[in-house]
């Protein structure tokens, strides 16, 4: 089981830096996936207990220029490691101005992900700074646990409004209530609304736009036949939504509560009448889904 990648170009480490950055505000631990192909960070809470979800999607070769990974066997090339993604975070704050940066599965007393951080020198010699993040090997028996969540089909799909805009809204609710409903038609309608004994408070966002999905056989859905007018809701802890919300630092150009479906920038919301709220950002090579189930 081996595993080396090298980021040279800063623009590469920046974006890559700022993802990590978004996934340590989600999660306290979550798992890393290694493929050929891509990486993924998982956190895999209970939703029956009222935990997130979380599943983070990158293509390793939008950002590393180095990428070398041999699997715990030959029919199972894959490693699955539990980290503390804020420690990966805090590695990375190091090489904002980096000339390369070299991650690697070591042992040292424990398994570890080794980050050696290449910054420029007056002189002719590099000073690299390495950095041991110690890491869990999760055993094979085990991987089932941490596959892609599967979604429930979702009652309305709609893009949201801009990011700030919600952020600011949510953060003003929070200190008048713990939950939060969010509804939305497919009329481009969505509504964050709190509800107490003392006071009701409801944000009105329209014209925001429907994602249109295509069906499993190849087809475009349609709402024909359908209420578009009708409200889909959920109520949510508005702490697990403001920590979204807070967290995202990829900075997309639109989004939406819905299902990913290609690599533009965008964010989607997907409702599944009182039982989840599915955030999906999308933007370039980076798809992040969000899971925060509804409460009753």
């Amino acid at each position: 089981m081996r595993f080396r990648a090298k980021i040279v170009d800063l623009a590469c480490l920046n974006h890559f830096s700022r993802i990590i950055n978004t996934i340590a505000k989600l999660a306290k631990t979550c798992i890393l996936r290694l493929t050929v192909c891509k990486l993924y960070f998982i956190l895999s809470d209970k939703v029956a207990n009222g935990g997130a979800s979380m599943w983070c999607e990158l293509s390793q070769g939008n950002f590393f220029d180095e990428f070398q990974m041999e699997g715990v066997a030959a029919e199972h090339n894959e490693i699955y490691l539990e980290l503390v993604p804020e420690n990966l975070s805090r590695a990375l704050k190091t090489a904002q101005n980096a000339k390369a940066v070299k991650i690697k599965l070591t042992n040292k007393h424990c398994p570890c992900l080794s980050v050696a951080v290449e910054l420029p020198s007056l002189s002719s010699s590099s000073r690299i700074v390495t950095h041991d993040i110690p890491v869990g090997v999760i055993p094979r028996r085990m991987w089932n646990d941490f596959r892609e969540p599967s979604v429930p089909d979702f009652d309305v799909s709609i893009y949201l409004p801009a990011l700030k805009t919600m952020k600011s809204v949510v953060e003003r609710m929070k200190n008048l209530s713990n939950f939060i409903v969010i509804e939305a038609n497919l009329s481009g309608e969505m509504n964050l609304k709190i509800e107490t004994d003392l006071v009701s408070v409801t944000t009105h966002f329209k014209d925001l736009g429907n994602p249109p999905w295509a069906s499993e056989d190849g087809c475009q859905s349609s709402a024909q036949g359908r209420d578009l007018e009708s409200m889909a809701e959920a109520c949510i802890d508005i702490k697990k939504l403001q920590q979204l919300l807070a967290g995202q630092q990829v900075n997309p150009t639109k989004a939406l509560c819905s299902k990913f479906n290609s690599s533009a920038c965008e964010f989607q919301l997907n409702i599944v009448r009182k039982r989840i709220v599915h955030f999906i950002l999308l933007h370039e090579e980076v798809s992040l889904q969000y899971f925060i189930p509804a409460v009753a």
